[in-house]
């Protein structure tokens, strides 16, 4: 199996979730071992050498990649969530999508302070979604080191509104 067969493994689903969006799903490389084993085995070796303290899944299907990632770095993991979905304090940003607005949070008491943070998220579009969670790291005082994404929507240029280094399995 090689990089190029988890587009294969991926759906697409036309019209989600709402009309003129082609939403991409890696529900069918989360079923797949070898897919997995490849994926982590790829963001390992090309995000090593960025050493990150803390590895943050960006709600929600980065949560399904994170934990993971952050085990093979040696690293923590955290959560940035949609608005509403986490106890206690939280710093908020509100944030542009491809298909729509959302507010994204994370907790005010994660010890982040200081550390370097990996992001994490399955798709990147717009790059309104991770440019929100850096500034929420940045709020926590941690430095955004790098972003994983499985899928990189080229054509929509979100890499040009991220003013770090981005790892992309997949070039679409």
């Amino acid at each position: 199996m090689r990089l190029a067969d988890l587009e294969r493994l991926a759906g697409a689903y036309p019209d989600f979730p709402k009309p003129g969006i082609l939403f991409r799903d890696i529900g069918g490389i989360l079923e797949s071992p070898e897919a997995m084993r490849l994926l982590l085995d790829f963001f390992r070796e090309k995000l090593d050498a960025h050493a990150p303290d803390m590895v943050a899944g960006v709600e929600a299907r980065g949560f399904l990649l994170s934990t993971l990632l952050a085990h093979h770095l040696g690293a923590g993991s955290c959560m940035i969530r949609k608005a509403g979905k986490l106890p206690g304090p939280v710093y908020s940003r509100a944030c542009a999508l491809e298909y729509g607005e959302t507010v994204l949070e994370l907790q005010q008491d994660r010890d982040l302070r200081g550390k370097k943070l990996l992001l994490v998220d399955d798709v990147l579009a717009t790059g309104g979604t991770l440019a929100a969670a850096a500034s929420l790291a940045a709020q926590a005082g941690a430095r955004v080191c790098a972003a994983a994404v499985v899928f990189e929507l080229a054509a929509l240029r979100g890499r040009d509104a991220l003013d770090f280094p981005l790892v992309a399995a997949l070039k679409l």
